[in-house]
């Protein structure tokens, strides 16, 4: 991995100003901030051509390495840390072989190469936060073995950071860094302990991004599905399945609908208990039919969206009636669907709520303390009013749950249909009697 993989135009543009931007090294010198023999060093590569310092950097890469990571420790002025960080990246970009002069630094000193570039993060200067990140991507995406790991924390909190920020180039910044870091399992695992990374992620997807920022940040959820854990739980945690649906509905570009539907095939493959039932739910089968009979110019997409056809088809197939409704109640996105109308649904099935100690019931109740969706609302509220006329004990069982307080509470909601059907269940609740007392 090279650091011109990790670059975006603030950046470009910003080290192309400070390349040429005189710094008083010769001033640096005779205040005894830097030696005579570092002056004449950084003087054989300060605004030379670049294949000047290309040669240079053949013989002395490793003492270079070692000038910049010293300067950085001990140089304080903005201007100078930006020609550093400059003179860094230019040194790493394209020469992927070139990393190892860096982390071999710490064979001089053990602070080295961490200890300076971290310290550039808490800077307040963007251009210094920026750089020192596309660096520290570079270097810890080819640390071997578990020796970076002290290093990640701070490095994902400023990509925490950045994800949440409203700067654009921040937030680019660092899903350009996650996607240079996640084909790492390790990072993979440590992406998804985060609190925040990935709901920041969801957020911007949310917040209808440009076509390149949604193939990107598809891209990360992409790696990071090739995680069993994680694609076991990324939709229960984050609602993924219809947010992405609506995204490739809406996408124009190819590769958008391709990151999309491999993100998808990971789900099913790794986790197919988890998401199938979402998915059906989120009615990803028709919409996959639809996406069959379109012309591609990748075959992966061919391929990811006939496997996404033959796994849905196939559990679609198998699904009873009461299948279908806990899908629905699993996935948390509750409608209208025929089930919860029909009588003869409840009748031979409202028990089952009662199963694995209430389970289900319990989602439902959940479902009516936390929903911010009217529609789930008001269908959650006809829903235990249905347990309720057909199980017995049903009042009192709703009742030590909880579930008779979140009603009638329902009944002054905004939305007219929740109102009703909270008033529809509470009737029900107060006029049968408690066959348990």
């Amino acid at each position: 991995m090279s650091v011109s993989l990790v670059a975006n135009f603030f950046l470009d543009d910003a080290s192309n100003k400070i390349r040429v931007k005189p710094v008083p090294w010769d001033g640096y010198q005779r205040a005894d901030l830097i030696t005579s023999e570092e002056l004449a060093m950084i003087k054989k590569v300060d605004k030379q051509p670049k294949a000047k310092i290309e040669s240079l950097l053949l013989s002395d890469g490793p003492a270079y390495a070692l000038l910049y990571l010293r300067l950085l420790s001990k140089l304080q002025r903005v201007d100078t840390q930006h020609w550093i960080l400059v003179m860094i990246a230019d040194m790493l970009s394209d020469h992927e072989e070139r990393i190892a002069l860096f982390t071999r630094a710490s064979e001089t000193d053990p602070s080295f190469p961490y200890g300076p570039l971290l310290r550039m993060l808490e800077q307040h200067d963007e251009f210094i936060q920026l750089k020192t990140t596309q660096i520290l991507t570079a270097l810890l995406s080819a640390e071997p073995g578990k020796k970076q790991q002290q290093y990640l924390t701070p490095f994902l909190n400023s990509l925490s950071t950045f994800v949440a920020h409203p700067l654009p180039d921040k937030r680019d910044v660092a899903v350009l860094c996650l996607e240079a870091v996640l084909p790492r399992q390790e990072y993979r695992k440590a992406v998804w302990s985060s609190p925040t990374i990935i709901p920041g992620l969801v957020d911007i997807l949310r917040r209808n991004p440009p076509p390149q920022m949604c193939y990107q940040i598809g891209f990360c959820f992409w790696l990071l599905t090739f995680d069993t854990e994680i694609s076991e739980q990324i939709n229960k945690k984050y609602d993924i399945i219809p947010l992405f649906i609506d995204i490739a509905k809406a996408a124009v570009k190819e590769k958008v609908i391709r990151v999309i539907v491999a993100t998808f095939r990971n789900l099913v493959a790794k986790a197919p208990s988890a998401n199938l039932p979402a998915m059906l739910v989120a009615k990803l089968l028709p919409f996959v039919k639809n996406l069959s009979t379109r012309k591609w110019t990748d075959e992966d997409i061919v391929e990811d969206v006939q496997y996404l056809s033959d796994e849905l088809t196939a559990r679609f197939d198998s699904l009873t009636t009461y299948d279908e409704y806990s899908s629905e109640l699993l996935s948390g996105h509750l409608s209208w669907t025929p089930v919860h109308e029909s009588d003869l649904f409840w009748k031979e099935n409202a028990v089952k709520l009662n199963d694995k100690s209430y389970e289900q019931l319990k989602t439902l109740i959940r479902l009516l303390q936390e929903s911010p969706d009217p529609v789930v609302l008001a269908v959650a509220a006809h829903d235990v009013g249905q347990y309720v006329k057909h199980y017995e004990r049903g009042k009192k069982v709703l009742t030590d749950l909880g579930g008779k307080t979140r009603v009638m509470e329902l009944m002054s909601h905004e939305d007219p249909d929740v109102r009703y059907q909270a008033l529809i269940s509470v009737q029900r609740l107060v006029s049968h009697p408690w066959a348990a007392v």
